[in-house]
């Protein structure tokens, strides 16, 4: 890599750090906010809610602005937003009428940092004249795991020396950390997604791509592959090492997303030496695997081994399908990689809700959701399966 391109690659490190922030630091106030603020957890846990919808907006939005405005001044706008909405997280509440209120504008100034960031970080790396792509796409998804795990860990290292009453100094030191990164952006260099001299598909003619779509595919089965056992892995890990429901909280989320960083960092690290295609079948077979596991282990034990294992083969999904959507549509631009973010969210959603509906069908068996949710990565395998053989025909 081109030396001066190493601070654009770092800053892009952080901002899946911001990410990561943005979406796990609230919920561990949520019983707070119950307690101090005297609001229902039912209109608490809706801020879940509004944070992916208004993200899933902005991913759709992007495709149509991003270009216009530069990826510096999105990049930017990103941290700027997301600081805000730490630091008025801190305020709102206690000034405006309704607490409920000031939480909700609060969370819908960083949901549009971190929408924006989910669209221009990947693609900001892809233009980076990098040695190997794919390697560098995985380390930088790796990044968010080791934010989500630091972000749990060290808020809960901070509640239990300082409590939970003093969440608001803990706030404004998170809110550091995209003010920085903000500045950072103004000064790094950035390079174009598409050379210059050439253009860039139309959104019609993105659209009437038919590897486009299969790209979606993938990107979906990816984030549902994930989502569907990573929401439910707080229980396996209560149930399997026999703890509370608060340590399997923090146990089961970051023991997923450790394993998860770590294939990602591996295949950061040696993905010259590992074939792309080959490592997507890899592990979708091996999240079969680890579904099956889940599913039809009698011990909780091996029930939480299941969860491990799938955090480790779901690395590589998401980051991959961008590398090869990459290669594989050349002019795709920021258009792309927006609605490749849609729809890996949509992933997201659609994985655990087809999971908890269908154990809600069966008396609330979790085992009989995650086990008829193996149709995600079946048909990710097949997908990455078919995509291998058309690259080897042309």
């Amino acid at each position: 890599m081109k030396k001066n391109y190493k601070s654009t690659v770092n800053a892009c490190f952080a901002g899946y750090v911001v990410q990561s922030i943005v979406n796990n630091f609230v919920p561990l106030l949520f019983l707070t906010f119950n307690k101090s603020y005297g609001i229902e957890l039912s209109k608490i846990t809706a801020l879940i809610t509004v944070n992916f919808i208004l993200q899933l907006i902005i991913d759709l939005l992007s495709a149509f602005f991003i270009d216009k405005i530069g990826y510096r001044a999105a990049a930017v706008a990103a941290h700027v937003f997301a600081a805000a909405g730490l630091v008025s997280l801190t305020v709102l509440p206690d000034i405006l009428p309704s607490p409920f209120v000031g939480l909700l504008i609060s969370v819908m100034l960083y949901a549009i940092g971190g929408g924006l960031l989910e669209v221009i970080v990947s693609p900001i790396v892809e233009a980076c004249p990098t040695d190997n792509k794919e390697k560098m796409m995985s380390l930088l998804h790796s990044f968010y795991c080791w934010g989500s795990v630091a972000v749990v860990g060290l808020s809960t290292l901070y509640f239990s020396v300082f409590t939970t009453a003093n969440w608001k100094y803990l706030a404004l030191l998170w809110a550091v950390v995209p003010a920085v990164n903000a500045m950072n952006f103004v000064r790094v260099p950035i390079a174009p997604l598409i050379e210059d001299g050439e253009k860039g598909l139309s959104f019609k003619e993105l659209l009437g791509n038919r590897m486009f779509w299969v790209f979606m595919l993938l990107i979906l089965c990816s984030g549902a592959s994930e989502q569907a056992v990573s929401q439910w892995a707080s229980t396996f890990a209560e149930k399997g090492l026999g703890v509370s429901k608060t340590v399997g909280d923090l146990a089961g989320p970051m023991l997923f997303s450790v394993l998860m960083g770590t294939s990602r960092a591996i295949y950061g690290k040696f993905g010259d030496k590992i074939d792309l295609d080959g490592m997507m079948i890899f592990s979708g077979i091996l999240c079969m695997a680890s579904y099956l596991l889940i599913a039809l282990s009698p011990s909780p034990v091996l029930g939480l081994v299941g969860v491990a294992v799938c955090g480790f083969s779901v690395g590589i999904m998401w980051p991959g399908t961008f590398s090869k959507a990459s290669a594989g549509i050349k002019g795709g631009g920021t258009a792309m990689f927006a609605l490749l973010a849609l729809g890996g969210d949509l992933g997201c959603s659609s994985g655990p809700t087809f999971a908890g509906i269908i154990a809600s069908a069966f008396g609330d068996d979790l085992k009989k959701g995650i086990l008829c949710a193996l149709f995600f990565p079946a048909l990710l395998t097949l997908l990455a399966v078919l995509t291998k053989r058309k690259k080897a025909k042309s």
